[in-house]
């Protein structure tokens, strides 16, 4: 099964660039979407609906700002949007799958770069979401969990280290929450496979042409 993960940073964007003949090409199983930044009145046939797929979209109450979709093959046996908490649920930043073999989550975590206050919201949501993810596992569900943390766990995921401790990203605050993923049981995928590799990141700063240095962060996750 081919699962696939992407921060598109506003699909209505990303169509125009040749999404839907990236979709054909890489022909995953599962692709999960974040920062759709659209409601589903504000798609086309030709997103909501791709051949082959089932589709599911969350989006935010604030017009053009997050949200996630998810296409799949493979029907789930039930579909959840949201963490059940009213503070998390407005954003459109969780799906949650059940295949009925596992469960799959894709989620776009906030950005605490706005402030503190942010920051406090932001570690909220992980605790929120931490307790979720346990009870089911606790109660022997296997859980995959995709999307776009917005963390960087340690210096080897990131470029600069030192120079962005005090950024948040990579604040001590926020890599303790990665900590307590692992604690939960939630393997992050690329480093089990890959514990020493450096310099492989998903995302690059487009104010400073960063990706062309391959100046980078690695925030996004399969667990």
């Amino acid at each position: 099964m081919r699962l696939i993960s992407w921060n598109v940073n506003g699909i209505r964007a990303v169509a125009k660039k040749g999404f839907l003949d990236t979709v054909k090409e890489l022909d995953p199983d599962i692709l999960c979407i974040q920062e759709t930044k659209a409601s589903v009145d504000q798609l086309d046939d030709s997103l909501l609906n791709i051949p082959g797929y089932k589709s599911y979209f969350s989006s935010a109450e604030r017009k053009g700002y997050s949200g996630t979709c998810v296409y799949t093959k493979r029907e789930p046996v039930s579909v959840s949007y949201g963490l059940g908490e009213d503070e998390f649920d407005h954003e459109g930043r969780t799906i949650e799958l059940d295949f009925g073999d596992f469960i799959l989550y894709n989620i776009y975590f906030p950005n605490g770069g706005r402030g503190p206050e942010i920051v406090e919201f932001k570690l909220r949501f992980y605790d929120c979401f931490l307790k979720k993810v346990k009870k089911q596992m606790d109660e022997g569900r296997m859980v995959l969990v995709c999307g776009d943390v917005n963390t960087a766990h340690k210096e080897i995921d990131l470029s600069n280290p030192k120079a962005n401790s005090k950024i948040s990203g990579f604040l001590p605050e926020e890599r303790v929450y990665m900590d307590h993923f692992a604690e939960t049981g939630l393997v992050d995928t690329f480093r089990m496979l890959y514990p020493d590799v450096t310099e492989k990141y998903t995302w690059w700063s487009y104010k400073t042409f960063a990706r062309d240095r391959n100046v980078g962060w690695r925030i996004d996750y399969f667990f």
